[in-house]
């Protein structure tokens, strides 16, 4: 069970990949407008693999584009973002994943997780797998495998990855965590969200947002993908993937479970 277990998951992995990109290209193709944009999207991918919090890379590129794209006509309090931002960065060396730190550290995620899902798996590859190191990068991708075949599946692979760390209660508290800022969020928000959507000082600093988010997408897609490609058939199950979903549009659950059972026929074959 624990040999079908195993390559279940070897035939999954590669599908993911392919899954990930999809969304990447899918983002892309809306975040990148034009050359500025693509030059905060390269810089957020230089700045993931020099290792910058993601937190600084996304608000960092946002504010670069937002002060070129007004050619420095920005008032000066957005620039008191910084201190705060500072505060809110949870250390980056937590002793132990107790159910408290693991809220905390979703909390963090869940207050500046933006463009994409997926754009949390950098937030959980730099931090959880490189810096805690309370994951390893085979696990993180066990978990975004299983966290497919839920609905929401990337959002939910936090609420398993908080159940292998503290358990049933690490679970709650990660999935609590993630979405408690939202809520609060929303009811802060709402009644300027017509005024932000006209300022072109908001527009501008999402349009750096998403640049980075793309780039950030990049980062973690390169990192999962050595985990994932780990030989000749994967590296071709995860190429012919691709071109099934960007091509023929074949819905990702297809792709995962052909993958998983790819995986159960090379078993008997190995």
């Amino acid at each position: 069970m624990l040999l079908d277990t195993k390559w279940v998951l070897y035939g999954i992995k590669p599908m993911i990949i392919a899954v990930i990109v999809q969304a990447l290209w899918k983002l892309g193709k809306k975040a990148v407008k034009n050359n500025l944009t693509g030059l905060g999207a390269i810089a957020a991918v230089i700045g993931y693999f020099i290792g910058w919090d993601e937190i600084i890379i996304l608000l960092g590129v946002g504010l670069g584009v937002m002060i070129i794209q007004l050619r420095g006509k920005v008032i000066g309090g957005w620039f008191s973002l910084s201190p705060l931002v500072a505060q809110t960065v949870v250390g980056d060396n937590i002793t132990s994943p107790s159910p408290l730190n693991v809220f905390l550290f979703f909390l963090k995620v869940g207050c500046f997780l933006y463009g994409s899902g997926y754009v949390l798996l950098a937030f959980l590859e730099r931090t959880l797998v490189e810096q805690n190191q309370w994951l390893t990068s085979q696990e993180l991708l066990d978990a975004i495998a299983i966290g497919q075949f839920t609905p929401g599946p990337i959002l939910t692979t936090a609420t398993f990855i908080g159940y292998l760390l503290a358990g049933n209660l690490g679970a709650i508290t990660a999935t609590f965590g993630l979405f408690l800022p939202s809520f609060i969020l929303v009811l802060i928000i709402n009644p300027w969200v017509d005024k932000l959507r006209k300022s072109p000082v908001t527009s501008a600093l999402l349009d750096g947002i998403n640049a980075a988010s793309v780039g950030l997408m990049v980062g973690v897609a390169f990192i999962l993908a050595r985990e994932a490609l780990i030989d000749p058939i994967t590296v071709v199950m995860g190429i012919g993937a691709l071109i099934l979903i960007l091509r023929y549009q074949i819905n990702s659950i297809w792709l995962i479970v052909g993958g998983g059972m790819l995986g159960l026929v090379l078993s008997t074959i190995s």
